[in-house]
């Protein structure tokens, strides 16, 4: 009798020792949501879902993210405030989507001749990693990525300046700037409205990397592509985390999302060069043509967008920013990586 009491008393005790683990097991794994506003197959969105999973892989599991395509969890204009106010976690979309909220990150999308997104990628974050601008203190900033030199998509042929007079184009942030001064009506939009856009006639063109031909299926609605790299732009992108989600991870886990962070830097820097020659070889398989502009003109082009350059300088420092020298930086970060 005393055996079987024993026997009792010894499994109850396990039992309850056990049942007291479970909390802390539960306590040690992290679910984290991720927002991103591009489309669930896009070259983009993939990468960032590859992130997660490195970052799952990486920690045994302790991590766990959920990723939100699409902007079905905050939209594009909306993903930032997301990531601060705790919406998501995570958020993946463009600086340009809330003009003027960052006007230091607005230096890295002037029309400064970017030649290719793992350049404009690398010095995106060259860039933030070199300032560390204020503006971003609200977020653990995890990297940024932009896309290759911005490009005109357009329904019938532009070769000239003159062909671009006062057509309707489709444009975010500072390249809206890069239309207007090209002498067309820039109509600020996102890129999940502008096929139908396209489509309905609302605009005439787009300005955005050729990858955008196919990742967007917008060479479904134009029919020429104008290489004008002379003027080429980029639209710097973040991937930032809540600051209390952050701080709430050891620094064990930290090091992990830090480094993790850094390889995805090239990640998509290539994935975006891959997606402008998907995009390249795409339109033209639909029969759209690509001219590129002669010399001449590309000069002439180059300097209608110089006076946004100078412009932002001036802005700049109305905001008590050295804009000459975060336009002075990224022209040697640019030819650099030429």
């Amino acid at each position: 009798m005393k055996a079987t009491r024993l026997f009792v008393l010894v499994l109850s005790v396990v039992t309850i020792a056990a049942a007291s683990m479970v909390p802390c097991a539960f306590a040690k794994s992290t679910h984290l949501t991720y927002s991103i506003f591009f489309p669930p197959t896009h070259g983009q969105c993939l990468a960032g879902m590859d992130w997660a999973k490195e970052i799952e892989r990486a920690t045994d599991g302790k991590v766990k993210i959920t990723v939100f395509p699409g902007g079905t969890l905050t939209k594009a204009n909306q993903c930032y405030d997301g990531v601060v106010k705790g919406i998501s976690d995570i958020g993946m979309s463009c600086f340009a989507y809330t003009r003027g909220r960052f006007p230091a990150m607005e230096a890295l999308d002037l029309p400064l001749g970017y030649p290719s997104g793992l350049a404009a990628t690398r010095v995106a974050n060259t860039f933030y990693e070199t300032f560390t601008p204020a503006e971003l203190n609200d977020v653990k900033v995890l990297y940024l990525h932009a896309h290759g030199p911005g490009l005109l998509h357009t329904k019938k042929p532009v070769k000239t300046l003159a062909d671009l007079e006062n057509m309707k184009i489709r444009s975010t942030g500072l390249s809206a700037k890069v239309v207007e001064a090209l002498g067309a009506i820039p109509v600020a939009m996102p890129q999940g409205d502008t096929y139908e856009s396209l489509q309905k006639g609302v605009v005439e063109g787009t300005f955005g990397p050729i990858e955008v031909l196919k990742g967007w299926r917008q060479a479904e609605v134009v029919k020429s592509t104008t290489d004008c790299n002379t003027v080429g732009y980029t639209t710097a992108m973040f991937v930032v985390m809540n600051k209390k989600k952050w701080d709430a991870l050891s620094p064990e886990i930290q090091q992990i999302f830090t480094d993790t962070s850094r390889k995805w830097i090239d990640v998509h820097g290539q994935s975006w060069d891959r997606g402008d020659q998907e995009g390249r070889e795409y339109t033209t398989s639909l029969g759209n043509e690509i001219l590129a502009l002669d010399k001449e003109e590309g000069l002439k082009w180059k300097a209608r967008v110089r006076p946004i350059i100078d412009a932002y300088i001036d802005s700049a420092a109305a905001n008590k920013l050295d804009g000459k020298k975060y336009v002075d930086m990224l022209i040697g970060a640019i030819d650099a990586q030429k």
